[in-house]
């Protein structure tokens, strides 16, 4: 005796894009299922509302449907799949008005037309988030291409600092005293690029590149740049000091150990003597460095003074003038003073690093 050919349950929902219909039967064995001439052939051997059973079902929809549909079967249903062929809500699902018997809404996929555009949106919001990332390229790529530009800053510093200090170096061990006062002549160019570029240095700070924090790395920046450009710059008189040579010894010497640790930070190892080097090293130099540079604000006090240079009279009444000397005995107190903040910074760095910690007792 064959088995009696029935009708299941169907229930349907919809999207802009997509139908939805889930097919209450379980135990689904050898399902067919297609559309042709934009109706749905539904067909499976399962257990229903009437048992056991072939169960069998067609559905012509109301508009043009995609001829490929798919399908997932369950314990417990039969989950359809169907793409519209333009993205439309549709009024019904049947050509037909009146709606088959055997379907019914499938109130826990059922949105209305509105809530259906909301999610569309959301999606699309969704996709195209996913693309923008996809052109941005990966976390991974991001941080590697951090790391390449930090390591490249970090090398080309580093170079311009090694050929300073070695170039110093060597012209002292042949000229002596001599080599002192033409410093500026032979180094200005160099020094010029890298205190420039240290612009970049601030800039990583601030906009969070690095995390290193902003105010040290600016206090730096503005105090030697305005000793480089101002007080050695400007005034030819000031550039065959020996103080240049003591500052720009200073300078160069710090950097030499602190580029290197940069550069294998980003390369994600640690040499010891390296580490070593860059929170150590500063603890003299840092002070020598500030010296120095005290040095040749106060020996440009009266060489301001005699040029007037940067000087100026204030307008009617007042008509006091204003000499630039003025504002450098200003600067030598602000230069200490970044020098506390720069000395405390780098303090509390060194102690996070090699502090000892306090051992409890019982």
């Amino acid at each position: 005796m064959e088995n009696q050919v029935l009708t299941p349950h169907v229930y349907w929902a919809q999207r802009h894009r997509e139908l939805y219909l889930r097919v209450e039967l379980s135990d689904v064995q050898n399902p067919a299922i297609s559309i042709t001439e934009n109706v749905l052939h539904f067909k499976a051997q399962g257990h229903g509302a009437k048992g056991d059973n072939v169960y069998e079902f067609h559905l012509e929809f109301l508009d043009l449907v995609k001829p490929e549909p798919v399908y997932k079967l369950t314990q417990r249903q039969v989950n359809i799949t169907v793409q519209k062929k333009v993205s439309q809500w549709w009024e019904r699902l049947t050509k037909q008005e009146k709606r088959p018997l055997f379907l019914a809404p499938d109130f826990d996929r059922w949105l209305d037309e509105s809530d259906a555009e909301m999610e569309l949106r959301a999606k699309e919001e969704e996709r195209l988030n996913k693309l923008r990332l996809e052109s941005q390229g990966s976390p991974e790529t991001l941080i590697s291409l951090k790391k390449g530009y930090l390591f490249m800053y970090n090398l080309v510093q580093f170079l311009g600092f090694s050929w300073m200090f070695v170039n110093m170096t060597v012209r002292f061990f042949i000229l002596g005293k001599e080599s002192f006062y033409d410093t500026f002549h032979t180094m200005a160019d160099m020094m010029y690029f890298c205190e420039m570029l240290s612009v970049v240095e601030t800039i990583n700070a601030a906009i969070g590149v690095t995390k290193s924090p902003v105010m040290p790395s600016l206090i730096q920046l503005f105090g030697r740049n305005f000793i480089l450009f101002f007080i050695f710059g400007t005034m030819d008189e000031m550039q065959n000091k020996a103080v240049v040579f003591f500052v720009f010894y200073a300078w160069s010497t710090v950097e030499i150990f602190r580029y290197p640790f940069y550069m294998l930070y980003c390369l994600d190892m640690d040499w010891k003597v390296v580490t070593w080097l860059r929170y150590t090293v500063w603890i003299p130099l840092y002070p020598l460095g500030c010296l120095a540079e005290a040095v040749s604000v106060i020996q440009s006090i009266p060489v301001f003074n005699e040029t007037g240079r940067f000087s100026f009279t204030l307008p009617y009444p007042v008509k006091i003038k204003v000499r630039f000397s003025f504002f450098l005995q200003i600067y030598l107190i602000v230069l200490f003073l970044g020098l506390y903040i720069n000395f405390r910074h780098l303090y509390k760095q060194r102690r996070r690093r090699y502090g000892q910690k306090k051992k409890k007792i019982n």
